[in-house]
């Protein structure tokens, strides 16, 4: 950045170049009692030279305003080095290419190539139609054409270069932290999970043993199931760094960002029909973030491919041991869609403990997809609750309703 902003500050600087050397120049082509240039000349020199200096800002105005005053320069008579000043509307065709697109180099191209003409035509030059002239012509305007365009392909080039460049270490840096997630989960998740699988066999086996056993085994199986969490947890964070936003592992701030994503839904002009349970207090924060991003990517695929003469239907159901999410659209996308958002679906699914299906549904797409929830037990509302059916929202029972159409 350091050097882009000394660069930057001696281009700046340099454009005051030509409003110091326009007076060496005009004094330079005086001779007294042979020549003395127009005090006019002077005016519209030095008016060229400021013009150029503060308008870098505005390419294409400073152009053409200083192709206009070329048009008067070029009509003087002018003599030695003085002839010159008038050239400084080709540099400034140069900048508005390099920095323009087709339009700005067909407006300031033909401007320019009028003004050459304009002025030579009617100006001192003793014949204009003649092989030289028209040798000149292609130089003055079509050199500065030429080299604005090759400016503008690298400078295009170098940009092109740049965001490759990120983007390839963005994509490098999330393969590292999926293949450490990896590692991760098969070197330690997998044994840990064997931990509290053979303390559960070892309190079953022993049966009705020593308390102070039986609390040992209740620690040990507490402790790796504690390490279990946190070790998911940390593969949340690498696979996704979104993970490190706190808020967003709150349960009523999860509630209120689906909220949120389904208000997006219908602003992109789908009709909406949402039934989204707010208990999500028997998610853990893996699992709450997990229904987060399954839901935005979902819904985000909604507005995607989705037809939208077809109501979208979301439910979040809460029942006896888990989080319920279905989501039904019109339309199928195409076997060569493209990209890989469902395989990431489901991988995330999967790291929560849970599992995700999508596919078509006769001519719906439906995601269904489950995350496990601890139930208090003293919620036997909730233990009596059944299992919602995949059809719709409306087959989704015990479940706070927020029904409503397109905004």
């Amino acid at each position: 950045m350091s050097v882009l902003r000394a660069r930057a500050t001696r281009w700046k600087v340099s454009r005051f170049l030509p409003l110091l050397l326009i007076p060496v120049l005009l004094a330079a082509s005086t001779f007294p009692g042979e020549y003395r240039v127009p005090l006019v000349y002077w005016l519209l020199a030095v008016a060229a030279g400021v013009v150029f200096a503060v308008g870098g800002r505005w390419p294409v105005a400073m152009s053409l305003v200083l192709s206009g005053l070329a048009v008067a320069m070029f009509v003087i008579p002018a003599w030695g080095p003085s002839e010159l000043v008038p050239y400084l509307g080709a540099l400034a065709v140069v900048e508005a290419v390099t920095r323009g697109g087709v339009r700005t180099t067909l407006l300031v191209g033909s401007v320019w190539a009028a003004a050459w003409v304009a002025g030579h035509w009617g100006g001192h030059a003793p014949a204009f139609w003649r092989g030289a002239t028209f040798v000149e012509a292609l130089a003055y305007v079509g050199l500065p054409l030429l080299l604005g365009l090759y400016l503008r392909g690298q400078r295009e080039l170098t940009a092109s270069l740049a965001a490759r460049a990120a983007a390839a270490e963005v994509t490098a840096r999330a393969e590292e932290r999926t293949a450490l997630a990896r590692e991760l989960h098969d070197l330690v998740a997998h044994h840990m999970a064997s931990i509290v699988l053979r303390v559960k066999v070892a309190r079953a086996v022993l049966g009705g043993t020593d308390a102070r056993v039986a609390e040992v085994l209740d620690d040990v199986g507490d402790t790796a199931s504690g390490a279990l969490t946190d070790i998911r947890r940390l593969l949340s964070a690498l696979r996704d760094p979104a993970l490190g936003a706190v808020p967003l592992l709150d349960a009523e701030v999860v509630h209120s960002e689906i909220e949120r994503a389904v208000g997006r839904v219908r602003q992109g002009g789908f009709v909406v029909e949402a039934d989204i349970d707010a208990r999500l207090d028997g998610l853990d924060a893996i699992a709450r973030l997990t229904l987060l991003r399954l839901v935005q990517e979902s819904l985000t695929n909604v507005m995607k491919h989705a037809d939208r003469g077809v109501p979208v239907r979301i439910v979040v159901a809460r029942t006896a041991g888990d989080v319920r999410l279905v989501i039904r659209s019109g339309g199928v996308p195409g076997p060569s869609a493209p990209g890989h958002g469902l395989v990431g679906m489901r991988e995330r699914a999967a790291m929560a403990g849970g599992r995700l299906e999508a596919g078509a549904h006769g001519a719906q797409w439906v995601v269904d997809a489950t995350l496990p929830a601890q139930t208090p037990a003293s919620d036997p509302a909730a233990v009596a609750e059944d299992v919602p059916c995949v059809d719709g929202p409306s087959a989704m029972p015990g479940v706070a309703r927020s029904r409503g159409g397109a905004r």
